[in-house]
């Protein structure tokens, strides 16, 4: 074989690579341009911070622009009250330095989902974020060991009062988990 032809090998693998990728985003946009929107538009609802809004008038904001999912980072019986009987799914976290005494106890378990889940029961309660942003070898290490334990207590719990199906339980992980993000 040739130089020439092996130039011309190369540039037809690229171009086909090119056209298949083309391909897939489009498919991809056709996908996600069939889903409804506004059901995809979520906020974080940080609260450690200076001059923030009322819990009131962050629920007021929400239904005024359409927002239909929350995550708050650990339990807070007054958004939880704030969001009783409104529109909007809530993803609500289990702070890191909880997660031994959950982990160690499915009494302990239980009475997490009794008392920040079971207690607001016209509260749409989407998922529950065992810890947040852990991993082997940030400093939150020490709380790596804790959070399968904890996930499996808090679903126990779940399943017991028949929710496991509507809540579900995962663990939020920061992106530098991600060592190599080539190829996409």
């Amino acid at each position: 074989m040739e130089l020439a032809d092996l130039d011309l090998n190369w540039k037809l693998v690229n171009a086909t690579r090119r056209l298949v990728m083309a391909i897939t985003l489009f498919v991809l946009g056709l996908l996600l341009s069939s889903l409804n929107p506004a059901a995809a538009i979520g906020t974080c609802f940080g609260q450690v911070a200076n001059n923030l809004p009322s819990t009131p008038q962050v629920i007021a904001q929400y239904q005024q622009h359409n927002i239909q999912a929350m995550r708050i980072y650990g339990p807070d019986s007054q958004v939880s009250q704030a969001l009783q009987g409104k529109n909007v799914q809530l993803m609500v976290g289990i702070p890191n330095n909880d997660l031994q005494s959950i982990a160690s106890s499915q009494a302990n378990a239980n009475s997490w989902v009794q008392n920040n889940i079971l207690s607001y029961p016209n509260v749409h309660f989407k998922y529950i974020a065992i810890g947040n942003e852990i991993r082997p070898n940030n400093g939150a290490s020490q709380y790596a060991q804790f959070v399968l334990p904890a996930m499996q207590n808090i679903w126990k719990a779940l399943q017991q009062h028949g929710l496991s199906n509507n809540i579900k339980v995962s663990t939020p992980w920061e992106m530098g988990v991600i060592t190599n993000t080539y190829p996409p």
